[in-house]
This record gives structure tokens, sequence and C-alpha cells, in this order.
């Protein structure tokens, strides 16, 4: 994904880790908006929190795209649901 595309509004799909525990993750829906502490530029807004918006998030435009992705990363075969 090219984040330089991205416009306020737009939702992705980030896989996102636990902080608290790194071998749980999931798929979760996200907004890009206006930075309310950095006027003109772009943030990430996940989990009611802003985050820069750089390249190092795993977004994609759809779930269905962040689902393939997720089952790559975690090597769950096709077949088989994320719940």
């Amino acid at each position: 994904m090219n984040i330089s595309e991205l416009t306020s509004g737009d939702t992705v799909y980030v896989i996102y880790r636990n902080p608290h525990t790194q071998n749980v993750a999931q798929i979760q829906e996200a907004s890009i908006i206006e930075d309310p502490h950095n006027p003109g530029r772009m943030s990430l807004y996940l989990f009611e929190e802003h985050f820069p918006l750089t390249d190092e998030y795993a977004m994609y435009t759809s779930y269905q795209e962040a689902e393939e992705m997720y089952n790559q990363y975690f090597d769950i075969p096709q077949d088989e649901d994320l719940y």
C-alpha cells in the first residue's frame, strides 16, 4: 500500500499485534484522518488513538486482503477461519 495515496476518511485494515502478548494478533479496521497534533499530516486512527502514518504498519485496503496476508504471516491454511 502506498501511504502517500491515502486521504482523510479512508478506511484501512491493520494486522495488529497485542503489545502485551506478541503471539496474539488480529485484523482491526482503522481510519485515516488528519492528525490533530500535526495539522496538515495524516494519522492512523486505531483504538481511539492517533498513530503516525508510516510504512511500519501492515495496512490493507480490504478485509479480505488483510485476511489473506494474516493467513500467510501466521501460516494458517486458507480453508480455516480466523476465529
